[in-house]
């Protein structure tokens, strides 16, 4: 085991974000931006920025690492366009005032429907569906989990003819 794997995942996290040289085994060097580091393999996932927008994205396995060596601190722009690389497309931010919205819209128009529905304080703005069902932020139909599958089928349904109907 070398010095890379043996450091602890809160070691790693001090490179996510930043721009690396990594001095791999057989001579190989690798420069990019640490996206993530595996905390099983330490694994290094690394994103390089081309023209036209592209991203290529390189894997330097955790038992080839020999030296990692930090050349430039990201910024708050860097940290946006690392973390959206694998968001999907359809993939949207919304504000805080914005959650809140749809998570009171989406409470009242089940209320309305005669779905019991409560919020559960502890969780950061989650609803619970009559105690079986929760919908997390931002409260789409792939946000729903439950372990009844009938429920959670028909709770989604509901959720995508509702969400269907407000565009």
């Amino acid at each position: 085991m070398n010095d890379w794997q043996k450091k602890s995942p809160l070691d790693w996290e001090t490179y996510l974000n930043k721009m690396v040289n990594i001095a791999a085994a057989e001579k190989q060097q690798y420069e990019g931006w640490v996206v993530t580091v595996d905390p099983v393999s330490a694994s290094i996932v690394l994103a390089t920025f081309l023209e036209n927008e592209k991203v290529s994205i390189s894997v330097v396995m955790g038992h080839a690492v020999q030296e990692v060596k930090i050349l430039k601190e990201g910024d708050d722009e860097m940290k946006q366009r690392l973390s959206s690389i694998f968001a999907p497309e359809k993939s949207k931010a919304y504000s805080p005032e914005e959650l809140e919205k749809r998570k009171n819209d989406l409470k009242t128009w089940l209320e309305t429907n005669h779905i019991p529905v409560t919020e559960q304080s502890d969780s950061g703005g989650t609803l619970c569906v009559a105690g079986v069902l929760t919908i997390d932020p931002p409260y789409g139909p792939e946000e729903c989990s439950s372990s009844n599958e009938i429920i959670l089928s028909r709770v989604q349904g509901l959720i995508q003819g509702y969400l269907e109907k407000q565009q």
